[in-house]
């Protein structure tokens, strides 16, 4: 039985982030402490002003507490500008030395008009793969 990927979702000022975490099987090699995941994010504007994702920034923490933060410019080398009621997907992935973990973050996001910056939480998710003794989640 295939189940499908649990949805984390938080809304900062009219931005929904989304998120779905996937178990790559096939680029994992668990008998050599090397477990990957991919994840897909979509970012919906919801609100009423047009916004840009200008940066990141990732905490990426593995199933022993160990943490690591990130921190970019854009997504997958793009900048993109949100109107009302639009949407920006993409899926990019992650390594751990453990079979679970989670992560968490921000997207630093401008309004286009005003040039008011604020931060949209991206949720908490978890990272599992069948080589632990249960979820983090």
């Amino acid at each position: 039985m295939t189940t499908r990927p649990i949805a984390y979702s938080a809304t900062t000022r009219g931005v929904r982030v989304s998120v779905r975490s996937f178990y790559l099987e096939d680029q994992s090699l668990p008998d050599e402490g090397q477990f990957v995941w991919a994840y897909r994010v979509e970012i919906r504007n919801e609100g009423p002003v047009t916004v840009q994702l200008r940066a990141r920034t990732w905490i990426i923490t593995d199933g022993q507490g160990r943490g690591q933060r990130v921190h970019g410019e854009g997504v997958i080398g793009e900048k993109p500008t949100l109107e009302p009621g639009e949407s920006f997907e993409y899926t990019s992935g992650t390594p751990l030395p453990t079979p679970s973990g989670f992560m968490r973050g921000v997207y630093h996001m401008v309004e286009t008009v005003s040039g008011e910056t604020f931060d949209a939480v991206i949720p908490a998710f978890s990272l599992d793969s069948p080589h632990q003794a249960g979820g983090v989640h």
